[in-house]
């Protein structure tokens, strides 16, 4: 059997030993606690990542549109200054033609086949 002396030195010990785990445990969670908002919280990585990824599609998207708004511009500034983009778009779009003019349709023998003309 153990003296006195020996059984409280072991119980020290065991009381150390606990404390330093409970320690160790605590210090655990505490990172744990820590780390939570870098990765999941509001203003985390993978918000961060997300968010990026979204600024990406967009910027995608308002360059096509800053192309298309570009093109949109020029056949404005065209229809502005000339009687020619009108013209052109008038017998494109409306079939419209001259007072002098002949209007002539070509149809091919395909089209004529298979029943179908650009009408």
């Amino acid at each position: 059997m153990l003296s006195a002396s020996a059984a409280d030195f072991n119980a020290i010990r065991l009381v150390a030993r606990i404390r330093s785990q409970g320690l160790t445990w605590m210090l655990a969670a505490a990172i744990g606690l820590l780390q939570y908002p870098l990765w999941l919280g509001e203003g985390g990585w993978l918000k961060v990542r997300e968010h990026a990824q979204k600024i990406k599609s967009q910027q995608v998207l308002n360059q096509s549109q800053q192309i298309r708004n570009a093109g949109l511009l020029a056949e404005v500034g065209d229809l502005k200054q000339g009687r020619d983009a009108i013209e052109e778009r008038a017998r494109n779009e409306l079939g419209m033609i001259a007072p002098d003019e002949w209007f002539v349709r070509v149809v091919t023998a395909h089209a004529v086949q298979s029943g179908k003309t650009n009408e």
